[in-house]
């Protein structure tokens, strides 16, 4: 079954989520990452169809300590949270999940294959 594009108001309220998570992830004032050396940046953010459920996805300028902003991001969810039923008129506040965005590597991945010398003579 394929997936159903969001809807305006879904993308809307993404589109705030992600302003105040960078917000605060800019400033510095997510005091889970203090201590972490790395630059961190919010990709996408998705909303569910009922406005329940979030997921936001970042990627960090080092890729060593992925797993350990991630652990940082999850436990200062409640705090983005409380963040954006503070900055919004949201009846529900949704439930916020943050992800690794491996994108970025899949392009890589794919730009490397079209650098190697037996794909790039049979593009010639």
């Amino acid at each position: 079954m394929a997936e159903k594009e969001p809807s305006q108001r879904q993308l809307r309220v993404a589109q705030e989520i992600k302003k105040i998570i960078a917000r605060f992830i800019d400033r510095g004032e997510v005091h889970n990452l203090e201590g972490i050396d790395t630059l961190v940046t919010i990709t996408k953010v998705s909303v569910s169809p009922d406005l329940k459920y979030c997921t936001v996805w970042f990627i960090a300028s080092n890729n060593d300590l992925l797993q350990e902003v991630l652990g940082g991001l999850q436990l200062a969810a409640n705090f983005f949270r409380k963040q954006v039923a503070a900055q919004t008129s949201l009846r529900y506040v949704p439930e916020i999940n943050f992800r690794v965005d491996k994108s970025f590597e899949e392009v890589d991945k794919i730009e490397k294959l079209l650098q190697h010398p037996h794909v790039a003579q049979d593009l010639k």
